[in-house]
């Protein structure tokens, strides 16, 4: 079957209406993106695309973010209660949820707090509040952003307007391969995030790391399979995160590096992403 681009998906969930791509049959096994910042459901375009013929795949925009409404509240848990009604509602075949960055923080939220909605998960490029090495990467001077946007007021004063600029920063700081970041993604990501509503979530997602790590202190035995995946580019050492994540009840978890990538795996190295996403489901 000839391959596709991705095409325009809405849904409504308790009265929050968001949207995203979808891409393949609803018939197969479906795979629900959650994506990080500063992006959106687009930086798994060319995943879905390489995927479409095996699996149903969804890559929502997360609330807030793009023209997806608002909820209220932006820690974890709270977004995977709307990832939960989500996967509920759409009643999808064998669901697998697959999140990057941010998403991976959401995808933890969702296997510890709820009950299990999906068969399987995979956690990408990600450090997730509470679990080692979390401490580590907080003091890691090259997260700044971290302090930076966790103070009040004073970001949202020298971000607005400045979308591009600082979110060039990230993509060719954090990247291994930017120009796989391409021109329209990146117009995209910033036109995505220039509303207040986007500021305010964005930076919410961070303001909200201390709740996340009081969230996730409690351990809870997770037997479901688990994919870690990390850029080989990606800074720290997969056996650290690894560690963390089966110390803090993710039993089943497996760890794959992706190839010639840095922190933003799904564009920069979409083929090899496809491929790890496949061999383990």
């Amino acid at each position: 079957m000839e391959n596709t681009a991705p095409r325009p998906f809405t849904a409504t969930v308790n009265g929050t209406t968001i949207y995203g791509l979808e891409a393949g049959s609803s018939a197969h096994q479906a795979i629900l993106f959650l994506h990080g910042y500063p992006q959106t459901g687009k930086t798994f375009e060319k995943v879905m695309t390489l995927l479409q013929n095996e699996y149903y795949m969804l890559a929502i925009d997360l609330p807030g973010i793009g023209r997806s409404q608002e909820i209220t509240g932006t820690d974890k848990k709270t977004i995977a209660a709307f990832v939960q009604q989500l996967l509920n509602d759409l009643n999808l075949n064998n669901p697998v949820v697959a999140g990057h960055d941010i998403g991976g923080m959401v995808t933890f939220s969702l296997l510890q707090h709820f009950p299990p909605p999906v068969s399987k998960a995979i956690i990408m490029n990600t450090a997730v509040p509470g679990v080692e090495p979390w401490e580590a990467v907080k003091r890691n001077p090259y997260i700044w952003h971290f302090a930076f946007y966790a103070v009040p007021g004073l970001p949202e004063q020298l971000i607005d307007g400045k979308q591009r600029a600082l979110f060039d920063y990230f993509y060719d700081t954090l990247a291994a391969h930017k120009t796989m970041i391409s021109e329209e993604h990146r117009q995209l990501y910033a036109e995505a995030y220039k509303n207040n509503a986007a500021l305010k979530t964005s930076l919410g997602w961070y303001r909200t790391f201390p709740q996340d790590e009081k969230d996730n202190a409690a351990i809870k035995n997770i037997n479901i399979p688990v994919l870690y995946l990390r850029g080989d580019k990606d800074p720290g050492k997969m056996e650290d995160y690894l560690y963390g994540l089966k110390k803090h009840g993710l039993a089943g978890v497996t760890g794959k590096q992706v190839a010639n990538s840095g922190h933003f795996a799904p564009e920069e190295a979409p083929e090899a992403v496809a491929t790890l996403i496949r061999e383990f489901l």
